[in-house]
């Protein structure tokens, strides 16, 4: 496929290289609030359907954070006990679990008190986490947040934000400094994002016909994962029909032959 369209690599890869990912206004906005949610915050939140681009947002966030000032501890095991959870933040914090969930506290909050970095602790895929585990979280931030020595960003699904307006979890909500919804491509940028991608390996944008971006943005309701699922689906059928154009036939086309949700 490569040197049928003269590519240096696939351009529509799920994870490039992070100096790669396209950086559009919903990036930049969502990557601004993280930022100051770092200086100024104890809870974000961060919120999308999925495929829209979280994990690139937090991989952003996470290049941008400055040495030696934090800490992060990434997990995305969610759909665990609440006991369980806080087992793997005591290992990701190096450190062996003890028994009992009030020994697993005390280990949590004794290592970020004696740690010279404040913790972030981002936990993707937290609309799987249960009720019990997000007020976990809340005790533990409450329990050492006169230094802001602990900062908790959840990022999920948008059932994560039903989730935290039960009234059970009005103190975590209330807590909530920074939220941000993470929304899906709308026709233009469906279109920047193709021509993006393709210029970034050293390709010509004008391989997909407008028309034919029109129909992958209707398809994948604007959503990249899916853009990038359809557009690869078909550079691979134009290679194999000895096409060079990307034209809305080949998109109705390979949409009609290939399983894409």
């Amino acid at each position: 496929m490569f040197s049928h369209f003269k590519m240096d690599e696939n351009p529509f890869i799920e994870q490039p290289p992070v100096e790669r990912i396209y950086k559009d206004d919903r990036i930049n906005q969502g990557l601004a609030r993280l930022q100051y949610f770092l200086t100024h915050g104890l809870f974000a939140l961060l919120i999308g359907h999925t495929g829209v681009g979280k994990s690139s947002l937090i991989r952003l966030f996470l290049n941008s954070l400055p040495p030696n000032k934090v800490a992060p501890v990434c997990l995305h095991l969610t759909n665990i006990k609440a006991t369980g959870l806080l087992r793997l933040i005591v290992s990701s914090l190096g450190e062996i679990p003890r028994a009992g969930k009030d020994r697993l506290f005390l280990q949590i909050m004794d290592k970020i008190r004696n740690t010279d970095l404040p913790t972030l602790l981002i936990i993707d895929e937290a609309h799987l986490l249960s009720s019990e585990a997000l007020t976990d979280l809340r005790l533990l931030v409450s329990g050492v947040e006169t230094n802001q020595s602990l900062k908790v960003l959840l990022s999920g699904q948008e059932p994560l934000s039903h989730i935290l307006k039960r009234s059970i979890h009005t103190d975590l909500a209330q807590r909530v400094n920074i939220s941000y919804y993470l929304r899906s491509f709308n026709k233009e940028q469906t279109s920047l994002y193709i021509d993006s991608r393709l210029q970034d390996c050293g390709t010509s944008e004008k391989i997909f016909d407008s028309e034919a971006k029109n129909l992958i943005h209707d398809y994948s309701h604007g959503v990249p994962r899916q853009i990038n699922n359809l557009a690869t689906s078909c550079l691979l059928n134009a290679v194999t029909r000895k096409e060079q154009k990307i034209t809305p036939k080949l998109v109705n086309q390979t949409i009609s032959e290939t399983f894409l949700p």
